[in-house]
């Protein structure tokens, strides 16, 4: 039974690390520098999520929704690993019957226990992927409009770039805009699509 107790502490760990958000990669762009590449800019949608107020904002509500997650969890795993306990202590004592029929019911409540914190992951995930895409579609108009200023003919990924000169690096005034824009967004957790939105339904 050792193996259920197991399950449940993987369970909690899957969900209570999951609110972890991005942060800017750290490279070498600046250290190699060299000469600008005209036309050629940069930007971290990481580093904007990360360093902008409303970035900063959805992250601490992100991690207010994973604590709530965890809280609930522990709250049912209390019992569970009470009763795995009192399993394991009167085990030998039961009939071979008795103790696979109880044995049964406590993986049952593991199995149960597993798919609520499965299904937490999956909703603290699709949360964030909302919350980041919310902030792309306020920062889209503020990356055009740095780009156009930067006379920028190619944008790239900064956190991708292993080196070189970061004079057309657009994250800063793209961060400064959106503190002007937007400084907090409100969420609650997002519900699991549905299986029809899924695509699975019942085929026809």
């Amino acid at each position: 039974m050792n193996l259920l107790r197991s399950s449940l502490v993987a369970s909690l760990i899957t969900v209570t690390g999951l609110a972890a958000l991005p942060v800017s990669r750290a490279h070498a762009a600046d250290e190699l520098g060299g000469s600008p590449v005209p036309g050629v800019c940069m930007l971290s949608r990481e580093a904007v999520f990360a360093q902008s107020k409303v970035g900063q904002a959805a992250s601490e509500r992100l991690g207010q929704l994973a604590d709530q997650s965890r809280n609930q969890l522990a709250s049912q795993r209390k019992p569970i690993e009470a009763d795995i306990q009192s399993f394991q202590q009167k085990a030998t004592s039961l009939s071979e019957a008795a103790r696979k029929q109880q044995g049964e019911a406590l993986q049952q409540r593991m199995q149960t226990f597993q798919s609520q914190a499965s299904e937490l992951n999956e909703r603290i995930q699709l949360t964030r992927a909302k919350a980041m895409q919310r902030i792309g579609e306020e920062a889209q108009p503020l990356v055009a409009a740095s780009y156009k200023n930067h006379h920028c003919g190619l944008l790239l990924n900064r956190d991708s770039v292993l080196g070189g000169n970061t004079t057309n690096d657009l994250t800063a005034d793209v961060v400064h805009g959106l503190d002007g824009k937007i400084t907090t967004i409100s969420f609650n957790l997002e519900p699991l699509p549905s299986p029809s939105a899924t695509g699975g339904g019942a085929k026809p």
